[in-house]
């Protein structure tokens, strides 16, 4: 069935939801789970005004920091479950896309990923990573809600 199993988190509480359920489907079926984490552009977090004064390498080293201990939480997870995993941090991308390209590097043949399920106005102004990757996903999508 699958054999390597892409869960993306970003450290949030629905998040470590899915990230139970990857870790309880790898374990059913066998398969490794490789958790990514995606770190958007520095400029796309920030306004324009406070991304030119805050320092980028600043930025870099604390996203990172944040990355790496979700990535470890992810990882003792797993070995509590028996399941093998390697994390992933990818930075400077979309969500979407750093999901997308993770789980193709990776050779995954899942990706699991929480969803807020926000519907219509909330939906139209904050855009949905999870239609994103849905739509553009060439291996299976499962959305924990």
């Amino acid at each position: 069935m699958y054999k390597n199993i892409l869960v993306a988190t970003d450290g949030s509480e629905l998040a470590g939801k899915a990230v139970v359920h990857a870790l309880d489907l790898a374990k059913a079926v066998g398969a490794h789970v490789t958790a990514v984490v995606v770190t958007e552009p520095m400029w796309n977090t920030m306004p324009g005004e406070m991304a030119i004064a805050f320092p980028y390498d600043e930025y870099e080293r604390a996203s990172g920091e944040r990355a790496q201990a979700v990535l470890a939480g992810v990882a003792d997870a797993a070995k509590q479950h028996g399941v093998g995993c390697q994390g992933r941090h990818v930075k400077d991308q979309f969500p979407a896309e750093g999901i997308i390209s993770a789980a193709h590097e990776a050779g995954c043949d899942l990706i699991v990923m929480a969803s807020h399920g926000r519907r219509g106005l909330a939906k139209l102004m904050l855009g949905s990573q999870a239609m994103k990757v849905v739509t553009s996903s060439h291996v299976p999508v499962l959305i924990y809600r």
